[in-house]
């Protein structure tokens, strides 16, 4: 799974560089979610934009990764495809997380530009 990290301000982003999240790559991600956070002290925005397919293992994982975060920052999520979005709004999970149409407006939310 691939997952690449980088920093805007005091925000962490964390790209999913996949076009799927499922029972195969579950596992993968919370893993590598893990490796590209260590040492992160900031809130972090997961861009799913490449997501086109999140099954329910992947929705495990990325709830698994909302709880991977240190304590007392938040993990928002952005990009979300019409199939993840429908897959969030049915679990309710759009209740959850914090969920941004996009990159910018997730960082622009927290006050930082892109």
């Amino acid at each position: 799974m691939n997952l690449s990290f980088d920093r805007c301000g005091e925000v962490g982003i964390v790209r999913v560089e996949s076009n799927r999240i499922d029972a195969g790559a579950a596992i993968q991600f919370k893993d590598r979610f893990r490796e590209v956070i260590a040492g992160a002290e900031s809130d972090v925005i997961l861009d799913l934009s490449q997501v086109e397919f999140l099954d329910s293992s992947g929705l495990g994982a990325v709830v698994a990764a909302r709880k991977l975060m240190p304590t007392g920052k938040e993990l928002g999520l952005a990009g979300l495809t019409p199939a993840v979005d429908k897959v969030m709004r049915l679990t309710r999970m759009n209740t959850v997380f914090e969920i941004h149409p996009d990159l910018p407006s997730a960082l622009a939310a927290r006050g930082t530009a892109s």
